[in-house]
């Protein structure tokens, strides 16, 4: 018998990078409503700008660079709208062009281009504008609403004063914060989107919540308020699941998950930083190759508790 082996790859998918990258945005939809219906239309400014700088900054670069141009894959319209949602609804449209362009250029491209990034580009790109403008990226717009001025800004975020919003007020959106992390309804849709779609799978998400929760309750805090709070539904749902950054096993993602839980717990009740989330996910996603090397798929064939005999 006559056996005919072609080269890998050998599983075909319907689902390209186009048609993920498409569900992660319709997933993304009620975030950017829900941002606009609560700050305004500067939200929406704000989104916008850094959406297009992040596809322009991608274009030229390629251009430049001589490859072929891509964007049509919507990978930097995804890290777009993900940076534009890090931000304070107030943020000025440099600070937009500047996450965008960092994200694109500097975390993505230069390291290859898309599935060859260490980091998820737009979150290691709020970390930098954080450490660079940590009072512009600090400074929360009070809820005004999608048809009032633009005029108020509160200091205090539910992680800094969390008696002060009801879990109603948490859960519904009504506080302080970026763009897409305040309305976890909107969030939840997303999620439950993407999980329809089979576009992510629900072990990262849950895990890391289901962690943060765990042990903010064992440090004595409000567990529940600690994961309506902050950033944590958001980047537990879009970012942490990025499909390069995250381990590629079931058991590596389940570990991947809850040491980001155990670090956002860890950093809002020992740090001086009230939110963890983005440090969290980051310093998870250097362990990632590490996670990788010792947590790995079983060998298709290999029989468990088989030892191999010496000849």
């Amino acid at each position: 018998m006559n056996l005919h082996l072609s080269s890998a790859p050998h599983a075909h998918s319907r689902e390209s990078t186009t048609v993920l990258m498409l569900n992660v945005i319709i997933a993304l939809i009620p975030c950017v409503a829900a941002g606009v219906w609560y700050f305004g239309y500067s939200a929406l400014i704000t989104v916008a700008v850094s959406t297009a700088s992040a596809v322009l900054a991608e274009f030229i670069w390629q251009k430049c660079a001589r490859q072929k141009v891509r964007i049509g894959d919507l990978s930097a319209v995804v890290t777009g709208i993900i940076m534009g949602l890090n931000l304070p609804p107030q943020a000025p449209w440099w600070m937009a062009m500047v996450g965008s362009a960092f994200a694109i250029i500097i975390v993505k491209c230069m390291f290859g281009g898309i599935g060859d990034n260490f980091m998820n580009p737009a979150l290691l790109a709020r970390g930098v504008l954080l450490a660079s403008w940590p009072v512009r990226m600090t400074a929360w717009q009070a809820v005004t609403g999608w048809n009032s001025a633009v005029d108020a800004v509160a200091g205090a975020t539910p992680l800094v004063n969390p008696s002060v919003y009801t879990r109603l007020d948490l859960f519904l959106g009504n506080v302080p914060g970026t763009i897409g992390e305040v309305c976890k309804v909107a969030i939840l849709v997303g999620f439950a989107y993407l999980l329809i779609t089979k576009t992510i799978s629900w072990r990262i998400p849950v895990a890391m919540v289901a962690t943060t929760f765990v042990f903010s309750w064992i440090f004595g805090k409000d567990p529940v308020t600690s994961i309506l709070s902050g950033g944590l539904l958001f980047g537990a749902v879009y970012m942490a699941t990025d499909y390069v950054t995250c381990p590629m096993t079931a058991r590596g993602q389940i570990v991947f998950a809850v040491g980001a839980g155990l670090l956002v717990a860890v950093i809002r009740n020992f740090g001086n930083y009230p939110e963890g989330v983005t440090y969290a996910i980051l310093l998870m996603n250097i362990a990632t190759p590490l996670i990788d090397r010792f947590v790995k798929q079983p060998v298709y064939g290999h029989e468990k508790g088989v030892r191999k005999q010496n000849a």
